[in-house]
């Protein structure tokens, strides 16, 4: 079952009686429990049919006995472990009572980090009798479409070029892209979209002096808007430290090096090869244009050659300022 399946059966208060919510990505783990904690029972009940347990903090006879009891005054109870990993011999002391689950129990699991072993039976037993959920990672080619979607469901629009500025920023730590999402909604009036200069305003993302503007500039081998970045990033580098640039700069050149290799380049190849949404394929097209083959793989060799500079190997005493610049004027000339 999909994250949105599941949040659309809670919104018609179908609740089963287990959930297992595992995997590595924190945010929609938490997103399903802090729902079925905020809207499975009234705020009345919450006092007596509601416990949440963490994992450290407890033992699995503690949780046993509570999911054992019966709802006071009420159809059903909650209990939610979160931070389940941190319990100690989960499979073993819980699967008795996940195999004989009560109807009036909701019970949460929340296993972040990892995974549990679906070939096992505590995984398999919990499929049967309630809902297993695997919360993975999406890819860095996925996010910048993961925030356009988030913000039409919130009924929001959002420039591309916003998009992409919070994506490289922020990274593929999804939960950390919706915070700072849902700070801009707060901010700005319902329904409004969201531009590079609302992000500038309100989370610190330069709309000019960003890693996204540094591609483009590259890309054109436009030299004097790329030092200008550059010297940017090398007087703010708290913001802008050169392993993040170096990561960002690897990810475009390798998948320009893609496309120079592609002998189908239709926007639906390349969209879907890169991973890149159909509103960017112009700009690899045009960088496509200005490096060769041979110059990509250079620039990809400088790029390993400058991060390894960049963590003190055979660098002694150049500051990574001083660095960024040398990398640039290498890849441009």
């Amino acid at each position: 079952m999909t994250y949105k399946e599941i949040i659309q059966r809670l919104e018609k208060k179908v609740f089963d009686p287990v959930y297992l919510l595992m995997g590595e990505e924190n945010y929609f783990i938490d997103k399903i429990a802090d729902y079925i904690a905020k809207n499975a029972l009234p705020e009345a009940e919450r006092g007596f049919n509601q416990t949440i347990f963490y994992g450290k903090d407890t033992d699995a006879d503690t949780i046993l006995t509570t999911v054992r009891r019966f709802p006071m005054m009420s159809s059903f109870q909650v209990v939610i472990l979160r931070e389940a990993q941190a319990l100690k011999g989960i499979e073993d002391s819980l699967l008795s009572y996940i195999e004989t689950p009560l109807s009036s129990t909701i019970f949460v699991i929340c296993y972040k980090y990892g995974t549990m072993d679906k070939r096992k039976k505590f995984s398999k037993v919990a499929a049967q009798k309630g809902v297993v959920f695997e919360s993975k990672r999406i890819y860095e080619n996925q996010v910048v479409t993961w925030i356009q979607n988030y913000c039409k469901d919130n009924e929001y629009n959002i420039v591309p070029q916003a998009s992409l500025m919070l994506a490289e920023y922020l990274g593929t730590e999804i939960s950390k892209v919706a915070n700072e999402l849902d700070k801009l909604m707060i901010l700005l009036p319902e329904g409004s979209t969201i531009r590079p200069i609302d992000i500038e305003k309100n989370i610190g993302i330069s709309k000019d002096f960003n890693v996204f503007e540094l591609q483009n500039a590259l890309g054109s081998r436009d030299v004097l808007k790329a030092n200008r970045i550059i010297n940017y990033f090398g007087s703010n580098s708290n913001l802008n430290p050169i392993q993040k640039t170096i990561a960002a700069l690897n990810s475009y050149f390798y998948k320009l090096l893609k496309y120079q290799l592609m002998p189908n380049k239709s926007n639906d190849a390349v969209s879907k090869t890169l991973g890149v949404p159909m509103f960017f394929i112009n700009q690899y097209k045009q960088a496509a244009k200005t490096y060769s083959t041979k110059k990509i793989v250079e620039i990809i060799s400088l790029l390993r050659e400058f991060d390894m500079k960049s963590k003190g190997v055979g660098n002694i005493s150049v500051p990574q300022a001083e660095l960024q610049k040398e990398l640039i004027y290498k890849i441009l000339h």
